[in-house]
């Protein structure tokens, strides 16, 4: 029997017969131009993936590459509010134009295209698929070099979109202390190597705490796991951030492009590498 990730009755032919394997990968719109394309994933939510998405692409951007960011975290947006955008995105006959942040990160989310951004997205799981592929073919993104992809947590509809029509170039995947998040974390790398898709690295955001006075550290969160997980999928670049409230504070206020931090310069400069 075949093995599919996909629903078989899209299909052309039956898939026991096929003799070559099916793409499903989506063009772009005709007018973008996308080099490197990073998703950014966690086996569940909570852990920070959005803001480590913004802090990625602001790294990058300061290292002097173009970059975008898609969110494709549907349901649950939040990449508008870290960087302060709250216009709407706008379009004409040629597409849809994705929002430009104060230091020139594109970005389209849905909640650039809600009449309320405290509006709720209760669609089903077809309806937000197709979504995260419009944001990919009807959005007119410019001269790209890194777009980050942030996916809503888990192993669902959304991640499988993304892998099967995005040229992925690689995911990061983010993660937090706790001991069960090491089963969970393996969840969203073995969904990737089904997909075939590298995992490029590791971040465990809330990984301490260090006194302001003291400077000594905290393990608030229980002891960091992130060594043995990494070494246990042959994952090679692992980055560490520390529980921050003005990194918290900066999301909250819209001001992550003026963070201040050098966690993911490890990560940034293997990106800057692919």
């Amino acid at each position: 029997m075949s093995e599919c990730t996909h629903d078989c009755s899209s299909c052309s032919q039956n898939c026991g017969e096929r003799k070559t394997p099916q793409s499903f990968l989506e063009k772009p719109h005709e007018l973008s131009h996308i080099k490197k394309v990073i998703g950014i994933v966690s086996g569940k939510g909570g852990v920070g993936k959005s803001m480590v998405t913004s802090l990625l692409a602001v790294a990058m951007q300061r290292k002097g590459f173009k970059t975008a960011v898609l969110d494709a975290d549907i349901t649950g947006p939040s990449i508008p509010k870290a960087f302060g955008l709250h216009g709407k995105a706008t379009g004409d006959n040629n597409g849809i134009y994705p929002v430009m942040t104060k230091t020139g990160i594109e970005v389209m989310s849905v909640n650039l295209l809600l009449p309320d951004e405290t509006d709720p997205v209760v669609w089903r799981g077809p309806v937000i698929a197709n979504t995260v592929k419009q944001f990919w073919t009807d959005v007119i993104w410019n001269d790209v070099d890194y777009m980050f992809v942030d996916m809503p947590p888990g192993t669902g509809d959304v991640p499988l979109t993304v892998f099967q029509s995005l040229p992925v170039d690689g995911i990061i995947v983010v993660t937090s202390p706790q001991e069960l998040v090491s089963m969970i974390v393996g969840k969203a790398v073995k969904m990737a190597e089904m997909m075939d898709v590298s995992v490029l690295g590791i971040v465990e955001n809330m990984s301490y705490f260090e006194c302001p006075d003291c400077k000594s550290r905290h393990s608030i969160f229980g002891e960091s796991h992130i060594d043995e997980v990494a070494a246990k999928y042959g994952i090679k670049n692992i980055a560490r951030m520390p529980i921050n409230p003005k990194l918290a504070a900066a999301c909250d206020k819209g001001l992550i492009e003026l963070y201040d931090g050098n966690w993911l310069d490890e990560t940034t400069d293997m990106l800057e590498k692919l």
